[in-house]
């Protein structure tokens, strides 16, 4: 018999809004029992199988409501039915509950194989209700628990961190059951009487036991055991290393003052050049900026020749490039005229996938009020070609020495009015370079957007400043801005050099088909690009997701790796690295059937 005709009357169709309702507190109830449980690998118990039972059983109900249609004269005409899919081991522990509707129940797991009373075949454990005996693998039953009869709840909790089992009766426990249980238990339920009816509750409806205070007695216990792990005499190689860790992730990201004060406060080396660190923060802030045009150029100059043995590397970024051209935060275009309010804001994100810090505005030297010059350092595209290896495409900028507001590639300007002592060979001339700019990275976003310094005191990065616009920017409002969003910010010129770079953005695919063959990825990169072109608000069309400053997160991290990686550092720093292999190993666990995993996740270790 099909799933469809098992659903019989009351049952609620897929579409129904009081279907999806229901579909949603369930996953939202399961996540919550269930969080280290991957249903894409191990699917979660939902409802009984209309395929696992026997032909005496019928379902209703979207298969929840269990009842009896046979003779029932005898046991042979017992019948039962199991749930669509066993327990997943990363329950860690796992629990259901039945409402008796009719008198007349036995019930629960693993049915190897299907057996119509539970507990009398082997692998079949069962809490029988007519006489309050439980059933392991035989026929004959040990004292347990009270009978129960309709109107009760009976619960069934799996505990696969010890492998044992208990039921409950209307959200008491009984004690334990059964113990030593082997791996892949099916919830099931058995009827042998005509009139008996059961309704189940996989998580559809709050149980009646507080299940979750039981989970988090036993989350307590596991993390006592993590906490407790013997270390020995190897406490002080430990620290070593996990000093170490740190110091080299906020090296990664850019953090020079913080990894600065970390290293003399723990007497720890910083392995990579602190003009580095702050050259590799400065890329990584104009990236998530939005000005991918600079960030290449200043790569040009500080790496001379990556980006050139990185082709893959180049073409992602110019891919990008070309979308901010789009959005109206690369300097290319930001170049032909003053901020508009109805391009894009830059990114109030942060550098190198740090979740909690802000995006910045890169430390550049603005030029004065009446310059004619962009303060990126971008000339009109007619001069100052630039000479590289791939002559289909410009660079995102004259060289950075022709314009007096170029990027400063060298230290920040900010510097720490306190004396600092010599550490673990670190000068003190470094550490006050650095000392102010984490700071500064983490807060500047909140005074820049597309080019727009909000402090009264400060300068337009494109080269003018008009105090009155800014105020007129402010007080546009949320709607307004997004319904007036045009392409390269409503800018003509802009919009033709934008157009002259996707052409020269197609020159460098041919070229690199040319040279490595064709690439399925770039290709797919140039088209969603060019496809922004296609709609008149590229914001709210099915490419424009590429426009979500969340997606420079990605190239500014691919950027950053390089960068270190041809510096002969790693190109992940190792705390990233520890933390994934103890997540894979978490998960090992879980196909190797160790409940435990469900409550050693990693996110409950991070704060």
């Amino acid at each position: 018999m099909d799933a469809m005709a098992e659903l019989g009357a009351g049952s609620l169709l897929l579409g129904d809004p009081a279907f999806n309702y229901q579909e949603h507190e369930l996953n939202e109830r399961l996540k919550r029992l269930y969080p280290a449980v991957n249903e894409d690998e191990t699917p979660l118990p939902r409802s009984w199988s209309p395929k696992d039972k026997y032909s005496y059983i019928g379902l209703s109900q979207n298969n929840l409501r269990v009842h009896y249609k046979g003779h029932g004269k005898n046991h042979k005409d017992a019948a039962s039915v199991r749930a669509t899919h066993p327990i997943p081991a990363a329950c860690g522990i796992y629990y259901f509950e039945v409402k008796i509707v009719s008198k007349g129940l036995d019930f629960l797991s693993s049915l190897l194989p299907l057996s119509p009373i539970l507990g009398w075949d082997k692998h079949s454990y069962g809490y029988h209700g007519d006489d309050g005996h439980s059933f392991c693998s035989s026929g004959t039953g040990q004292p347990y628990g009270p009978t129960f009869t309709t109107g009760d709840v009976i619960g069934c909790c799996v505990n696969l961190i010890n492998n044992t089992c208990f039921y409950t009766k209307n959200g008491i426990s009984l004690g334990v059951a059964f113990t030593d249980l082997p791996p892949n238990l099916y919830p099931t339920v058995g009827l042998q009487t005509p009139g008996e009816i059961v309704d189940a509750n996989f998580g559809q409806q709050p149980f009646v036991f507080d299940i979750e205070d039981y989970m988090s007695e036993w989350r307590a216990k596991i993390h006592g055991m993590i906490a407790r792990f013997p270390i020995g005499e190897r406490l002080g190689e430990w620290q070593a290393v996990l000093q170490n860790m740190v110091s080299t992730y906020l090296v990664h990201h850019g953090y020079c003052a913080t990894a600065t004060a970390f290293a003399r406060a723990t007497e720890t080396l910083i392995q990579e050049d602190q003009t580095s660190i702050k050259n590799r923060q400065r890329i990584q802030k104009l990236v998530l900026a939005g000005r991918v045009g600079e960030a290449i150029e200043a790569t040009q100059h500080l790496y001379p020749g990556l980006l050139e043995h990185n082709p893959n590397l180049l073409f992602m970024l110019k891919c990008r490039q070309f979308v901010e051209m789009v959005n109206g935060t690369d300097s290319e275009v930001r170049c032909f005229s003053v901020r508009s309010p109805k391009s894009q804001d830059s990114y109030p994100g942060s550098p190198s996938l740090s979740p909690r810090h802000g995006a910045t505005n890169p430390n550049l030297h603005s030029a004065g009020a009446d310059s004619p010059t962009c303060s990126n350092g971008v000339t009109p595209p007619n001069k100052n070609k630039s000479h590289n290896k791939y002559p289909g495409i410009s660079s995102a900028s004259s060289s950075s020495s022709s314009s007096p507001s170029s990027v400063n590639y060298s230290e920040s300007n900010s510097t720490d009015s306190t004396k600092s002592q010599p550490h673990s060979g670190t000068s003190n001339q470094e550490e006050t370079r650095c000392v102010a700019s984490d700071s500064e990275m983490e807060i500047e976003a909140e005074h820049y957007t597309n080019g727009v310094a909000e402090n009264p005191s400060a300068r337009i990065m494109n080269g003018t400043y008009k105090h009155q616009e800014i105020l007129q920017a402010q007080d546009i409002s949320l709607e307004d801005s997004c319904a007036s969003r045009q392409l390269c910010g409503g800018n003509q010129a802009a919009t033709e050099r934008m157009i002259q770079f996707g052409r020269e953005l197609q020159g460098l695919n041919e070229q690199l088909c040319r040279e490595y063959g064709k690439n399925v990825t770039h290709k797919k990169m140039l088209q969603d690009a060019f496809s922004l072109l296609a709609y008149s608000d590229p914001w709210n069309c099915p490419v424009g997701q590429q426009l979500d400053p969340m997606q420079r997160e990605n190239i500014c991290s691919a950027l950053n790796s390089a960068i270190l990686e041809s510096q002969n550092l790693p190109k992940q720093p190792p705390l990233m690295l520890a933390l994934g292999q103890a997540t894979e190993c978490v998960q090992l666990m879980a196909r190797v059937r160790s409940g435990s995993c469900s409550f050693a996740r990693v996110d409950n270790f991070l704060h």
